[in-house]
């Protein structure tokens, strides 16, 4: 199985390469467009300014092929939210795969939400054999309210989708590859859709 990680200058690609490693398989970085087409699997990740990420997608035409892309897509993180129409987060126009726009937290909680929350309502195979309220590890200022493509929730101040589904696109708020086994087990989920 071929399995791409999108290589933008915008993931923290080492924690998702070493979850990869520790489930049996290798993947590859990059940003060839011909490479990410080819791959069984593609993974989306993102660190750090929306508006930022979004300039460096810009740059390598890959905002262009994201949206067209066949395979099954995981999104992790600020990748899920570049997923979404648009964000607060420096006004940033996005890839438009999920249909719902992105909002920061509301002044009377902390943020980013760092740390361990529970998953509820799950719906979506990525979640197969995964129970509810597991916990999970998440760093977020800005969140995806609750949609018609949300596949799991999560409350901090309000509830929201800590995960989405739309076809062969899926997105988690929190990070699988920091959420121990649990984490691992969502991992191999996607890798098994």
């Amino acid at each position: 199985m071929k399995i791409v990680i999108i290589n933008y200058g915008a993931g923290n690609i080492q924690s998702i390469m070493f979850a990869i490693e520790r489930l049996g398989f290798k993947a590859v970085l990059s940003n060839n467009p011909d490479e990410i087409k080819s791959a069984d699997k593609v993974i989306f990740p993102g660190v750090g300014e929306a508006s930022y990420a979004m300039k460096m997608l810009k740059q390598s035409g890959l905002d262009t092929l994201i949206p067209t892309l066949k395979q099954p897509v995981l999104g992790i993180c600020l990748g899920m939210q570049l997923m979404c129409n648009k964000s607060e987060e420096g006004s940033t126009e996005g890839l438009g795969i999920f249909d719902v726009d992105v909002i920061k937290f509301s002044p009377k909680v902390k943020v980013p939400q760092m740390g361990w929350n529970t998953i509820s309502n799950l719906k979506s195979d990525l979640f197969k054999d995964v129970v509810e309220k597991e916990y999970m590890y998440l760093v977020h200022s800005f969140y995806a309210p609750i949609c018609k493509e949300t596949i799991a929730t999560t409350d901090y101040d309000v509830e929201y989708s800590s995960a989405l589904e739309n076809d062969n696109f899926y997105g988690t708020q929190f990070h699988p590859e920091k959420s121990g086994d649990v984490g691992e087990k969502i991992l191999e989920n996607f890798l098994k859709i």
